[in-house]
C-alpha cells in the first residue's frame, strides 16, 4: 500500500487547539507500551532531501546547538534525522520518545503527507497564512511521548519561525524531559526526612537523592555532598533575607556572592584551595531569567576551578526569589568527574532544583550574608 494511502486509512483528522503552544495530555491511566528512545535523544523525520535545508540547519541550531557552558562542549540533544520511506519508518517514527516532523505544508514528500493528513483543515489555513506552526503533543502513540509537528508555507518561513522562537518550542522539550529526570533521579529512593529537616531548620527544602550527607549546615548556609571516588558531586544553598525581588542583581552581582561562598565553604584537600569560577573562558558562563516552581529565578550556568590544584568541572546555580520570605536563595550544583561527559549530570541537577519548596506559613529571622 502506498505511504500516503496507508497515513489516510489510520489516522483520521484531528482538530488540534492552537492558543499559542499547548499540550494535549493522555487519560490518568494509560495502559499503552512506553515510547522508545534514550534521554536526550531526538528523531528528526524530515524527507531526506531537506536535511541540509534552512529548516533541518534551524533544528541543529535550536534542539542541537552545543552547551558552551561545559568544560567540552556537547549538543543539548542528540539529533538523529530519518525519511519516511515506507510503513515500517512510520510506525518507528510513531513510537520514539522524543520526535521532530517538519516539512512545509505543500511539501511534496511522504513527510509533507504525513502532516497534511494528521491536521484538520483550519490547522492547515493557519499554517498556510502563517498564524501557527509549531504543534507540540504528548502521549500522542505511547506513553511518555513528546512529539512536535513544525510546518510553514515555505521553507524559508519555517526555518525562520523556529528559530525565531527556540525558547519557546525547545522548552516544551525541556520540561517533558525534566520530568523524566526527576522519575529517574529518584528512582532508588529518597531521604524524606533530610527534606524536611531542612524545611523545618532553614525554611525551604528539596527533594535529596538517596545517598547525599549534610556537610556545612549553619546559620544561612547548608552543603551536602554524594561522593564516589570517579564522580564526585555536591549542593550547596544559601540565603540571606530582606531582599525584595531580583532587579539590580545580574550575573556579576551572582558571581562575586558564589564565589564568596565557595571560597569559605568549598574548601579543597591542599592548603589555601577552594572553588573558584573559571573566568578564563567568559563566554562559558551564562545566565538566564527562569522560574523555579512558579518563583522568579536567574539560572547561571558555567565552570568552576579548583585554586592551587589541577581539579575543575561544570556547575549548575539557581539565585531565587521568594516573596512570601521576603527571602533570596543560591542553590548551586556542581561536579568533578573527568571521566564522564557532564550532560546528563547537568540534566539531573537542573530536575533535582525544579523541586525546590519553601515554607510560605512563616518568615524567619533575618540573617545577613557578607
Amino acid at each position: 500500500m502506498h505511504l500516503f494511502s496507508y497515513i489516510m486509512n489510520r489516522f483520521p483528522v484531528y482538530l488540534i487547539a492552537v492558543l499559542g503552544l499547548f499540550i494535549l495530555n493522555s487519560c490518568d491511566q494509560d495502559y499503552r507500551r512506553s515510547a522508545q528512545g534514550g534521554f536526550s535523544e531526538v528523531l528528526v523525520v524530515m524527507d531526506s532531501t531537506q536535511w541540509n535545508s534552512p529548516a533541518a540547519d534551524a533544528i541543529r541550531a535550536t534542539f542541537g546547538r552545543e552547551m558552551m557552558t561545559l568544560p567540552r562542549p556537547e549538543a543539548k540533544y542528540d539529533l538523529r534525522f530519518m525519511d519516511l520511506r515506507t510503513n515500517r519508518d512510520l510506525e518507528y517514527a510513531k513510537s520514539f520518545r522524543n520526535t521532530i516532523i517538519a516539512a512545509p505544508i505543500d511539501e511534496e514528500s511522504n513527510v509533507g503527507s504525513f502532516i497534511r493528513a494528521i491536521m484538520s483543515e483550519d490547522i492547515k489555513e493557519r499554517i498556510a497564512d502563517g498564524r501557527n506552526f509549531a504543534f507540540p503533543l504528548r502521549d500522542r502513540w505511547f506513553r511518555d511521548q513528546w512529539t512536535l509537528f513544525l510546518s510553514a508555507p515555505d521553507e524559508q518561513t519555517l526555518a525562520r519561525r523556529i528559530r525565531e522562537s527556540e525558547r519557546s518550542i525547545v522548552s516544551s522539550l525541556d520540561q517533558v524531559e525534566r520530568d523524566r529526570w526527576q522519575r529517574q533521579v529518584y528512582r532508588r529512593g529518597e531521604q524524606a526526612h533530610l527534606a524536611d529537616t531542612l524545611m523545618e531548620t532553614h525554611g525551604f527544602r528539596i527533594r535529596v537523592q538517596h545517598d547525599y550527607r549534610i556537610g556545612v549546615d549553619t546559620t544561612g548556609f547548608v552543603s551536602m555532598r554524594r561522593f564516589l571516588n570517579d564522580n564526585d558531586r555536591w549542593i550547596w544553598f544559601a540565603y540571606m533575607d530582606g531582599h525584595d525581588g531580583l532587579d539590580g542583581i545580574g550575573q556579576d552581582w551572582i558571581n562575586t556572592v558564589r564565589d564568596s561562598l565557595n571560597n569559605k565553604f568549598i574548601r579543597g584537600t591542599r592548603d589555601g584551595s577552594y572553588v573558584t569560577t573559571e573566568y578564563r573562558a567568559p563566554r562559558a558562563i551564562e545566565t538566564v531569567r527562569t522560574t523555579v516552581n512558579g518563583r522568579p529565578a536567574l539560572e547561571t550556568r558555567g565552570t568552576w576551578r579548583m585554586t592551587n590544584d589541577i581539579m575543575g568541572g561544570p556547575f549548575l546555580h539557581y539565585t531565587i526569589y521568594d516573596e512570601h520570605q521576603n527571602r533570596l536563595y543560591m542553590m548551586e550544583f556542581a561536579q568533578f568527574a573527568p571521566r564522564y561527559s557532564k550532560r546528563r549530570f547537568m540534566n539531573q541537577f537542573e530536575a533535582m532544583a525544579h523541586t525546590f519548596e519553601t515554607d510560605t506559613t512563616r518568615v524567619p529571622d533575618p540573617v545577613a550574608l557578607k
